[in-house]
């Protein structure tokens, strides 16, 4: 689905990513690990479109899109989701996530003006949209619920729904189960589990090795920006290298 080809990010003297060669495969749960300050959020920021990159290339179902921003990625299908869940807290949780389907709309400001029957169709079907993302995240019985009254689990649900509200065909989560305990984790996991079964193929960055060991069909490992392992869960902790850099020998194959 997702081809990188020598991706690399200069900030300055800085290199963030460097030469990182890959691919995302459809209908997988892809992951991306390593150390704070390996690069893994810039190089998800390359690949959504955040951040244009230094050097390289990147193919999204074969077409270029090095150079695309993050508007246009998300409308060809790449949602992301962030570290730290910003939504609207002033707002309910069904009115964050209307905001997501708009990008598939067509009215402009005259619509708005004149109050056309585009608009208001379009209005309807976002609404059917945020509800039909509600349920599938499992929170429609949160739906009217200010945004800054729900858990930190449920926020988590709610950033994964707001994606799911653009309709996309690739997710990239940044760290979803940050800040959670064990069981809200693995009802997360269930959750990622789910949207690939329903289609949308899934890259995520995690720190929580037990999560990503259990989830994930396939794992890169960066580190200082350079890509240094890539496999199976299996693979992975069975590389001397990972487990010199990141896993720790408790993580290593016995």
């Amino acid at each position: 689905m997702l081809e990188i080809d020598s991706l690399s990010k200069h900030f300055g003297g800085l290199v963030a990513v460097d030469d990182v060669s890959t691919r995302i495969e459809a209908g997988k749960i892809n992951a991306i690990i390593g150390p704070n300050g390996a690069g893994k959020t810039t190089f998800f920021n390359l690949i959504s479109g955040t951040h244009l990159p230094s050097s390289g290339r990147i193919l999204f179902k074969g077409q270029d899109v090095t150079k695309l921003g993050a508007d246009q990625m998300a409308r060809l299908g790449v949602a992301r989701t962030f570290q730290s869940t910003a939504l609207f807290d002033r707002a309910s949780v069904l009115d964050n996530l209307i905001v997501g389907h708009r990008l598939r709309t067509r009215s402009g400001l005259w619509d708005v003006l004149t109050h056309s029957a585009r608009l208001k169709q379009e209005e309807r079907i976002c609404r059917e949209k945020a509800r039909e993302a509600l349920d599938f995240v499992g929170l429609s019985a949160m739906a009217e619920r200010m945004a800054g009254d729900i858990s930190q689990e449920d926020r988590k649900r709610a950033a994964v729904a707001l994606a799911l509200a653009t309709v996309p065909s690739l997710m990239l989560l940044d760290e979803p189960a940050g800040g959670v305990n064990p069981e809200e984790t693995e009802g997360l996991a269930e959750l990622i589990r789910k949207l690939v079964k329903h289609g949308v193929t899934v890259c995520l960055v995690e720190h929580k090795m037990n999560m990503i060991m259990k989830l994930a069909d396939r794992i890169m490992v960066l580190n200082y920006g350079k890509k240094i392992a890539e496999g199976t869960p299996a693979e992975i902790r069975a590389n001397p290298a990972v487990i010199d850099a990141y896993l720790g020998s408790e993580h290593a194959e016995v």
